[in-house]
C-alpha cells in the first residue's frame, strides 16, 4: 500500500500501452556456433587418454583446481584430420563474419585435452594475444557435467543493466547463456567472447578439447620465371 505522504518523482511520466509496432534493427552481434562430428571421437578420444596418463604420471589431482591439463595435441599426427577441419571452419566463420580472409591462414596457437574432477570449475576469460577464434570439442559428458557459459561482452550493457524477467529465457537482457555439452559437439566463437565453465558435480571426469587459432598472411605465390627465347 502506497503512503498519501510518498513524494512524488520528479520528472515521471505516466506510463501507458504503446500501439505502435517497431522496426527492430540488430547489429554488432556475437555469435556461437555448434555442429555435430562424431567422426572424430574416437581417435580424439584415444589422443587424449594417452597425452592425460602421460600428466597423471607426472604429478597428482589437485585438491583446489581438481583438473589435468595435456601438452598440446598437435605434434601427434592422429589429430590431422581434426586439426584440419577445425582450421577450415575458424577460416569459414571469419570470412562469413565478413572479414577480408583472403590474404590469411589460420593457425592453431594452442589445442590441449582439460578433464575436469568433481567441483572443478573455469573462471570467465578471454584469449589474447592474437586469438581470433577458440572452441571446445566435447570428448565425455556424464550427468552432471560442467555447462560451458558464454558472456555478454558489452561491459556497459551489463554494468547498468535491470533485473531479467525470467532468467531461464536467453532475451536481450541476458547477460550470460549456458549450453549443456554432449560427446561430438564441437563449437566455436569469436576470442573476444569471454567464457566458463561451472563447476562439475559428477563424480565422473568430463573432458573436452580446448582450442585457440589466430591468422597469419599466406604465403605469396612466386611465379616462375618466363623461359628465355632463344
Amino acid at each position: 500500500m502506497c503512503s498519501a505522504n510518498q513524494p512524488e518523482i520528479v520528472g515521471a511520466v505516466p506510463t501507458a500501452p504503446v500501439q505502435d509496432q517497431l522496426t527492430t534493427l540488430f547489429y554488432f552481434p556475437t555469435a556461437i556456433y555448434v555442429v555435430e562430428k562424431p567422426e572424430f571421437l574416437s581417435t580424439v578420444k584415444d589422443v587424449s587418454i594417452k597425452y592425460l596418463k602421460k600428466v597423471k604420471s607426472e604429478r597428482k589431482l589437485d585438491d583446489i583446481y581438481p583438473v589435468y591439463m595435456t601438452e598440446t595435441l598437435l605434434q601427434d599426427d592422429r589429430m590431422g584430420p581434426f586439426a584440419t577441419y577445425v582450421a577450415g571452419t575458424a577460416w569459414n566463420i571469419l570470412q562469413g563474419q565478413g572479414y577480408n580472409m583472403a590474404p590469411f591462414h589460420t593457425t592453431f596457437t594452442e589445442l590441449w585435452c582439460q578433464e575436469h574432477h568433481k567441483h572443478s570449475a573455469m573462471e570467465q576469460h578471454v584469449h589474447g594475444y592474437g586469438a581470433q577464434i577458440v572452441g571446445f570439442y566435447f570428448i565425455d559428458v556424464p550427468e552432471n557435467s560442467s555447462r560451458v557459459v558464454f558472456h555478454d561482452p558489452k561491459a556497459g550493457k551489463v554494468q547498468v543493466g535491470l533485473p531479467e524477467s525470467n532468467i531461464n529465457m536467453a532475451t536481450e537482457a541476458s547477460n550470460m547463456i549456458n549450453f549443456e555439452a554432449k560427446p561430438g559437439m564441437l563449437m566455436f566463437t569469436n576470442a573476444w567472447l569471454a567464457h566458463s565453465f561451472t563447476r562439475h558435480a559428477s563424480t565422473k571426469p568430463m573432458r573436452f578439447i580446448h582450442f585457440n587459432l589466430a591468422v597469419q598472411m599466406a604465403s605469396p605465390q612466386v611465379c616462375p620465371a618466363p623461359a628465355e627465347v632463344v
